[in-house]
């Protein structure tokens, strides 16, 4: 990455006293980032307050890790880039959110980086407070797909909200406590049942003027 490289040129030669590229300043960046992500969350967080914690230039950062959404995923141990997920659900039609994120999600799953999910749910289930796996499903995955459904009347968080709690539970069904059939149902099943469901909490008709 042609910014990276200059931006850790700078680091060494125009800012004396700066990390130079190397482990030790992705670890700093990672401990830098885990902390502040911690104290003040996805949005209130900048690459360059991480770059300051971490005593590098912030070039660095986007060197190693890209972007910030990408570098919360890291500090996470997320064992899958995001991006790549999000970025399908992005594409879908409004009116094919639903099974198009429950196919992407479940591709993920049963993918080999799916035992990876599952231990970060497990965390999920059962860690202290501050929590970054939860901090990172809220505010980056979660809020991703609200933001596309929210309307002047409905911000969309409740309707996000029972979405997560049915692919939670879904995730947990399958992969955790292995509840068969569903544990052996074939994607394009599992897609073809839920996904109107996912649909309907997302965009049908639900009465949340009462919530």
């Amino acid at each position: 990455m042609s910014e990276g490289e200059s931006g850790s040129g700078t680091a060494k030669s125009g800012r004396t006293g700066r990390r130079p590229g190397n482990t030790d300043t992705r670890t700093a960046i990672l401990d830098a980032a885990r902390t502040r992500f911690a104290d003040t969350g996805f949005d209130k967080t900048s690459i360059r307050a991480i770059a300051g914690d971490a005593d590098v230039d912030p070039a660095l950062v986007h060197h190693y890790f890209g972007t910030k959404q990408q570098l919360f995923a890291a500090a996470v141990d997320f064992p899958a880039d995001p991006e790549v997920t999000l970025s399908v659900v992005d594409r879908a039609p409004l009116d094919e959110l639903g099974v198009t994120a429950v196919r992407a999600v479940l591709t993920v799953w049963d993918s080999p980086a799916g035992p990876g999910i599952v231990a970060m749910v497990r965390s999920m289930f059962g860690g202290g407070e501050p929590n970054l796996a939860r901090s990172f499903l809220l505010q980056v995955v979660l809020e991703r797909v609200r933001v596309r459904i929210a309307t002047p009347d409905d911000d969309g968080r409740a309707r996000i909200s029972l979405a997560a709690a049915q692919m939670i539970g879904l995730l947990t069904a399958r992969k955790i406590i292995g509840i068969e059939p569903l544990a052996s149902m074939p994607i394009d099943a599992v897609v073809d049942a839920v996904g109107p469901s996912i649909q309907r909490y997302l965009t049908g008709d639900i009465d949340t003027g009462s919530w």
